[in-house]
């Protein structure tokens, strides 16, 4: 199976779209390309041959696709680096999800597939969103099988939820969440935060001036009086699994 299952995922690769086109792709592997797959020799021939796009159809329709996804995000974490030395730069995963090109049907919506993945540009996670559901639901399942534990967890505003927010803190993550106003009441309670008591560790520099701009090309000696403009409030909300912080 894990042969199969490899096939199919070299002949994506490769740019083939339909079962047809991954059994073609299969059938015109030379023998190495079969071999690197985990196919067998004929013990006689000495010969590979090629599995049928039919064998490749009913495995790929047997297959659990979230056990799958799990498997390999099971095997991706196992690879990652070593855990970075304390006061080293927090690792941070983004949530994030796409809609499956050409899965929509006259009788079906596209297939939506929410990932996890960290800033290395490894997918950690994928799961499959329920028919007649979104991206929110499968939040927390998306995240189950990872560690994390002092993780940064970034995603869209349709996350900024809640019932995320306390299962990340329950996890021991921190999170940054947009806020937009989708959420009414929190987007004017952070808006009205002061920059002067934020206790974020981002800042905003002053907005340039026109006398800021030319102080270059003024002579040696010249002076100017110019008032920055104030910092301004940002639209985020950022929790570190213990409260929530808003900049």
């Amino acid at each position: 199976m894990t042969a199969l299952l490899a096939t199919a995922a070299a002949a994506v690769l490769a740019g083939a779209k339909s079962l047809v086109a991954i059994g073609e792709w299969v059938a015109d592997a030379p023998q190495h390309v079969l071999a690197q797959l985990g196919f067998q020799a004929d013990p006689l021939t000495g010969v590979i041959r090629p599995p049928h796009a039919g064998t490749i159809r009913l495995i790929l329709l047997a297959v659990d696709g979230d056990v799958l996804d799990t498997a390999i995000g099971r095997y991706l974490q196992e690879r990652r680096p070593a855990p970075e030395p304390a006061g080293a730069v927090r690792r941070a995963i983004a949530v994030d999800g796409k809609v499956l090109r050409g899965s929509r049907t006259p009788d079906q919506a596209a297939t939506a597939l929410p990932a996890a993945m960290d800033h290395i540009g490894n997918v950690l996670a994928q799961r499959q969103v329920a028919d007649k559901s979104n991206e929110i639901p499968a939040f927390a399942p998306l995240l189950d099988p990872i560690d994390l534990e002092h993780t940064l967890i970034t995603a869209d505003a349709l996350h900024t939820q809640h019932a995320h927010g306390a299962y990340l803190c329950a996890r021991g993550a921190h999170y940054l969440a947009v806020v937009k106003k989708n959420h009414p009441g929190l987007h004017e309670t952070v808006s009205g935060c002061p920059a002067a008591t934020s206790r974020s560790t981002t800042t905003t520099a002053p907005a340039p001036t026109t006398a800021t701009r030319s102080a270059a090309s003024r002579p040696p000696g010249s002076t100017t009086s110019t008032t920055p403009e104030p910092a301004r409030p940002s639209k985020w909300c950022a929790g570190d699994g213990r409260r929530r912080r808003a900049s």
